[in-house]
């Protein structure tokens, strides 16, 4: 299968493993490369020297592609960066900052980077700044979100029409039908995070992997918009935080709740009544935890049998 996707990042398949924090380490990275896709290394939950760490084992586990995730809104951003260069990782996904920052810079270094946005506006402002591509991210994404609250389906076309780099489209996709719509609206390949936070290799604990299967259509909330937009499982703290608003937080009140490593002690150590539980709508599609090998063949095998179904391509 080859397009602008595959082609860029000389991989097989168009299917991107989004960089998750406390999901997406070398493992897993690795697993999704070897498969034929792009797995990423989500450098936002991981201090430098871990990073590195990652970046050694990820060259050591495969010898396809992969790049490192980073949203730029962490600390040690100029030492993660330097690690990345200093490795000689050849792909990098930047999120949730100015992609103008560093983008010179690292294609210099002669990095491909790719942008992620969430409306047409900052895939426009991604393309002026240089990248190489952008991920569009729908409301539906688990994790950090966009405000706008522009779903996948409206936005890729929208997003497509605006720019003329590599497009592709992220939020709510999470097996071969899906992938399918999105290249249909406009994408020319696809971000994928929930699925693969239920795969045998995402560090994620066992209890949230088995939390994000058995959830069902509704059991997810886009909230914090006064922070960081962010897409949870309703769970205690969710419940905690809901009650809280009723009373017209402040932003330091809904900061002082949140406290400090809430999505480590949720998705990370397993704390399912406490934690923070990023996780997108496509949960409620998600039944199993399998090897993310199966899951990118399952995809795959899915996209080509709908598109035989629908006489498409």
């Amino acid at each position: 299968m080859q397009n602008k996707i595959t082609n860029l990042f000389q991989i097989q398949y168009p299917i991107i493993q989004a960089g998750m924090i406390w999901n997406s380490g070398w493992r897993l990275a690795s697993a999704v490369s070897n498969a034929g896709a792009l797995g990423l290394i989500g450098a936002g939950s991981m201090y430098p020297e871990v990073l590195k760490e990652h970046i050694l084992k990820c060259k050591k586990a495969t010898d396809k592609p992969f790049g490192v995730n980073v949203p730029m809104l962490y600390p040690n951003l100029e030492e993660i960066i330097k690690i990345i260069v200093d490795e000689q990782v050849k792909i990098v996904f930047t999120s949730a900052g100015n992609p103008a920052t560093y983008t010179p810079y690292l294609k210099e270094k002669g990095i491909l980077v790719v942008h992620v946005v969430s409306s047409v506006k900052f895939a426009v402002k991604a393309q002026e700044a240089g990248v190489d591509a952008v991920v569009a991210e729908g409301f539906e994404a688990g994790g950090h979100n966009g405000r706008e609250e522009t779903t996948t389906f409206t936005l890729i076309p929208m997003v497509k029409e605006n720019i003329s780099i590599p497009l592709i489209a992220a939020g709510g996709i999470g097996n071969g039908r899906g992938m399918l719509a999105a290249m249909v609206l406009g994408a020319d390949g696809v971000q994928v995070g929930s699925r693969f936070v239920a795969s045998e290799e995402s560090s994620a604990h066992r209890n949230f992997k088995e939390m994000v299967v058995k959830a069902n259509e509704g059991d997810t909330s886009l909230t914090l918009k006064e922070l960081a937009p962010v897409r949870l499982l309703k769970n205690k703290f969710y419940q905690d935080l809901m009650e809280l608003y009723k009373k017209n937080p402040t932003k330091e009140e809904l900061i002082a709740l949140l406290g400090r490593a809430r999505a480590k002690k949720g998705m990370f150590e397993g704390d399912m009544e406490e934690g923070e539980l990023e996780i997108g709508q496509i949960s409620g599609l998600i039944h199993d935890i399998k090897p993310a090998k199966e899951i990118v063949e399952d995809m795959i095998f899915e996209f080509e049998k709908a598109k035989k179904e629908f006489n498409l391509y």
